[in-house]
């Protein structure tokens, strides 16, 4: 086994394809090809199953990496310190659910941690896909949220593909509407005020279910309904059409300014945020930095 095979299945894992990963290391696709049979027949596992939706890791495949990722970093640390050789460009991802402070979190660790060179992701997302980015380590951690009515199906989820919950906070239940909303000056809101405002909820493409739905009480039937993809668009909507979506109340005026205000709901609810990672696999430097930087963030936030 050579440190260049390790790089080669990270960056394999990276891409999602072994035709962009063969461009990124300026090889042949074949040879890339060669190179990860010849490990795998070596160690007797499978790291990556081909499927009609391109490479994903196996189980297996998951543990390797999580080591081989470990092996290149420190031996970058090594060449650097003894070699002089520059510092790799330092790599680094997260899927999440569409929360503002897992944004600011983000900020604050390429401002602490950026050098001259990374290759960083941020994908705000489906429910879904959160989990499948993990599982297939896409992104190192996700961000979701459980409540007493997803719990049963989303953990399930996790258990299947060998990933843990960490819980961030514990909320109640907000509306976030625009400051200008005529609900904005009230301390707390009950669910029958909402009936004539637009709903905002983020669409979960095939997998709109309510168990995946990014809002709570996602059974309760709506007189006006609008699912967006986006943060931007939804923030948008609530100020144009004076709609509403039902988040946790952690809100970054830093980011995003003071045109949206969260507003408690009246309700028995409680909205249980958190971080999923690979089970037994120890987070990488930029990894830990990041779930530091969501306890900041939200401690900034929320308090």
């Amino acid at each position: 086994m050579t440190l260049q095979q390790l790089k080669y299945v990270i960056e394999v894992a990276t891409r999602g394809s072994m035709n962009e990963a063969a461009k990124r290391l300026f090889i042949s696709q074949p040879s890339l090809s060669n190179a990860i049979k010849d490990l795998e027949e070596k160690l007797q596992i499978t790291i990556f199953e081909r499927t009609n939706k391109g490479i994903v890791l196996t189980k297996d495949g998951a543990e390797f990496l999580s080591y081989a990722r470990q092996v290149v970093e420190q031996a970058a640390l090594l060449e650097s310190r003894y070699l002089n050789v520059k510092p790799a460009p330092q790599h680094f991802s997260v899927s999440a659910q569409h929360y503002a402070f897992a944004v600011s979190a983000f900020v604050e660790l390429v401002n602490a941690y950026g050098h001259d060179e990374y290759e960083l992701a941020l994908r705000e997302t489906k429910t879904y896909e959160v989990i499948e980015d993990v599982k297939h380590m896409y992104s190192e951690i996700g961000i979701l949220y459980l409540n007493e009515f997803n719990a049963k199906v989303i953990n399930r989820l996790l258990d299947d593909a060998g990933l843990q919950f960490t819980s961030l906070f514990v909320a109640r239940p907000h509306i976030f509407i625009s400051a200008r909303n005529p609900l904005a000056k009230q301390s707390i809101v009950t669910i029958g005020q909402l009936d004539d405002y637009p709903f905002l909820c983020f669409d979960q493409g095939e997998f709109n279910s309510f168990h995946f739905s990014e809002e709570i009480l996602s059974t309760l039937s709506h007189k006006k309904m609008i699912r967006v993809n986006d943060r931007a668009t939804l923030f948008n909507l609530l100020i144009g059409l004076n709609g509403y979506t039902i988040s946790t109340g952690v809100l970054s005026a830093d980011l995003n300014g003071r045109d949206i205000i969260p507003v408690p709901l009246d309700c028995d609810e409680t909205i249980n945020v958190g971080w999923i990672s690979h089970r037994n696999m120890p987070l990488t430097k930029l990894g830990a930095a990041y779930v530091e930087a969501l306890k900041e963030s939200v401690a900034k936030d929320y308090g």
